[in-house]
């Protein structure tokens, strides 16, 4: 990926096509400025030259923000401010979040019902505390709180397969009690914190 980023600019695209790289280990982003098109059979060109394989599922070309992409993790596009006015940003893919449920879900299925609550509660926590530390620019509220519902239904039915309870649990294992007695991370709350993300 270096020798392919060194021939970019010495072979003029950068300045040609307003061509800035980000790469990230193997994946990488050309933001263009003009003739995409063309920097996209350029970037082949070195690729094949190089005797490097570009995956076609994962290339194409984006024209923001029109469109939006993913990247390591992040979705690029338009993003819309408080008061409804458009701007370019970020926010955690659909991809992370769903990644991040599987987790969750796996954690919490029926097979760990043997370990102790507060065990439980801190498994979660450094999987949510992780994933929130990474997951901290840009408009991150709607998706904290698509996780922490997620959580907290799973949580609570695991409580209730632990302790053989039949009923959904909301009354013993509220989310007073899932985040207070048992210091469940609340992921919401998080963004009050992050003075450099937009609620």
């Amino acid at each position: 990926m270096r020798r392919f980023v060194l021939a970019w600019k010495r072979l003029g695209y950068e300045r040609l096509f307003g061509g800035n790289i980000v790469t990230y280990a193997d994946d990488l982003v050309i933001c263009c400025t003009r003739q995409a098109d063309l920097a996209l059979e350029r970037m082949r060109n070195i690729m094949n030259r190089l005797k490097l394989t570009v995956n076609e599922e994962k290339t194409h070309l984006c024209r923001v923000p029109a469109e939006h992409f993913d990247f390591v993790g992040y979705t690029f596009g338009r993003c819309y401010s408080q008061r409804g006015r458009p701007y370019l940003g970020t926010r955690p893919s659909k991809k992370s979040i769903k990644r991040l449920i599987g987790k969750i879900h796996e954690q919490t299925d029926r097979r760990t019902c043997l370990l102790d609550a507060d065990e439980m509660v801190e498994r979660l926590n450094r999987m949510l505390g992780g994933w929130a530390n990474y997951f901290c620019l840009g408009p991150v509220s709607k998706a904290y709180s698509t996780v922490d519902r997620y959580t907290n239904r799973r949580l609570r039915r695991w409580l209730c397969r632990k302790h053989k309870i039949g009923s959904g649990g909301y009354t013993r294992f509220s989310a007073e009690y899932l985040y207070k007695t048992l210091g469940l991370v609340n992921l919401p709350t998080l963004t009050s914190s992050f003075p450099w993300a937009k609620p």
